[in-house]
C-alpha cells in the first residue's frame, strides 16, 4: 500500500496549484528593473502570450463595442453606465479565454485569480473611462472614443494580469 500524499492527493498525479511559477531564462539577470524588463522582452514566450492576449482581447474588444453600441444607439443609455455594463460582459468573456488559453500553464485556483482579474479590469476600466470622458469632451463621437479607449488601456491591462492575476502565487 502507498503511503498518503500529505497534502491529500496521489503521489502520481501532478498538481498546478498553486500555480506553477514561470520558468526563469537561462540567462543571470541582475536586480535593477531596467535588466529585468530587457530579459523580459527578450523571452519568446512572453511575446507568444502578448499576442494570445490581444488575440483574446479582439474577441473582448468585439464584444465591449457590440454591446457598448447595443445599450447607447438602441436602448438610449447613457454612454458611462453602458461603458461600465459592456465591461462587465467583455471582461467575463477574457477572463475565461485567458484563463483556459493565454495563461494556462499559469492557472490556479479559478477564484483566486477571477477576484485578482476583475482588480486589473476594474483598475483598467477606470482608466479607460478616464479616456473615454477626455475624449468624448474632445468631441468624438462615445463610440469611437471608447474604441480608442480601449487600445490605449491594453497595455496596463497585460501587464496587471501576466504579473499578478495570472503570476505565481505566493
Amino acid at each position: 500500500m502507498q503511503d498518503p500524499d500529505p497534502t491529500g492527493g496521489r503521489r502520481d498525479r501532478v498538481y498546478d496549484y498553486p500555480a506553477v511559477p514561470v520558468e526563469p531564462s537561462a540567462e543571470v539577470v541582475s536586480g535593477t528593473p531596467r535588466a529585468r524588463a530587457g530579459a523580459a522582452l527578450r523571452r519568446r514566450k512572453n511575446w507568444e502570450q502578448l499576442v494570445k492576449f490581444c488575440l483574446v482581447g479582439a474577441t473582448g474588444y468585439a464584444v465591449n463595442l457590440w454591446v457598448f453600441s447595443l445599450l447607447v444607439l438602441v436602448a438610449g443609455v447613457h454612454y458611462v453606465p453602458a461603458a461600465m455594463c459592456s465591461f462587465l460582459v467583455a471582461v467575463t468573456n477574457n477572463y475565461a479565454w485567458n484563463r483556459l488559453w493565454t495563461f494556462r500553464a499559469q492557472r490556479g485556483h479559478v477564484a483566486y485569480q477571477g477576484v485578482r482579474f476583475l482588480v486589473v479590469s476594474t483598475l483598467a476600466l477606470g482608466a479607460n473611462l478616464v479616456v473615454l470622458y477626455a475624449l468624448v469632451g474632445g468631441g468624438l463621437s462615445e463610440v469611437i472614443a471608447q474604441a480608442i479607449a480601449i487600445v490605449l488601456v491594453t497595455p496596463v491591462n497585460f501587464v496587471g494580469n501576466k504579473l499578478w492575476s495570472f503570476g505565481p502565487q505566493r
